[in-house]
């Protein structure tokens, strides 16, 4: 969704919602109020959420906002990249190609499998005694 200059869209990942505004400016990242460093201070979640940025050449002209809940660490830097990546399209749809090579386009659909009854998790048993 458009609005002026600022674009929005959703990332998704695992649990967790990111909803990202992307402005045109010098580069600042905020998360939930917080700058980037303060808020994921592994340097894994950094760079996953900043690739779709350094891939396309972007890092210092776009201003972001994003409001992330649910889920842990890795997976909110996930949701992050992924709202990223589709407001970047927004805002310049020619570059598709080259994140949909890189594989940010498509949202990571892997979720924790469900816990079966009669069972100890989702794949585990209880260990089997014959006597």
């Amino acid at each position: 969704m458009e609005k002026g200059n600022v674009f929005y869209a959703t990332g998704k990942r695992k649990k967790s919602i990111a909803r990202t505004w992307l402005k045109h400016g010098k580069g600042e990242i905020i998360i939930n109020d917080r700058p980037l460093d303060e808020y994921f201070t592994i340097d894994s979640s950094k760079m996953n959420l900043t690739q779709p940025l350094v891939l396309t050449n972007n890092m210092e002209s776009f201003d972001i906002k994003i409001r992330v809940k649910g889920g842990g660490i890795s997976g909110q830097a996930g949701a992050v990249r992924h709202g990223i990546t589709k407001a970047l399209l927004l805002a310049d749809p020619d570059l598709r190609a080259v994140l949909k090579k890189a594989g940010f386009v498509t949202r990571d659909s892997r979720i924790k499998e469900r816990k079966k009854y009669g069972q100890k998790g989702a794949r585990a048993r209880f260990q089997f005694s014959k006597r």
